[in-house]
């Protein structure tokens, strides 16, 4: 579950390492993001000499969050760490590589392009 004011890490190449979301997008009712949802951030950390710069105002996809997710066929998946990927107003990766795992949820509410980024698919 990630709430406002959460520290995110970036998982792709667009040259920032860390977000703090600052508001959760089409959550009506939830005060929280699942894995699939879109934030707003701001980049707190980022790489020198990129064309994403500290402070900038950016949206995100959650796909990877440390709260355990419950699969139909009764698994629970869990990862180590929060991770997004940074998106267009779109939903279309800003970036052309995204590392680590991805879980399989994002393919119901995300955009496809995401997926086919991924090296690996949880």
């Amino acid at each position: 579950m990630i709430y406002v004011n959460t520290l995110l890490k970036v998982a792709d190449n667009t040259g920032a390492k860390k977000i703090l979301c600052i508001r959760i997008l089409n959550c009506a009712n939830r005060s929280y993001a699942i894995v699939g949802d879109t934030i707003i951030g701001v980049v707190k950390q980022c790489m020198p000499n990129m064309t994403i710069t500290r402070s900038e105002i950016i949206r995100a996809v959650i796909v990877r969050t440390k709260n355990c997710i419950r699969r139909p066929n009764g698994f629970w998946i869990q990862f180590d760490d929060n991770a997004v990927v940074l998106v267009n107003k779109d939903g279309s990766p800003r970036g052309t590589r995204v590392f680590g795992p991805i879980a399989k949820e994002i393919r119901e509410t995300a955009d496809m392009r995401i997926l086919s980024l991924a090296s690996e698919v949880l």
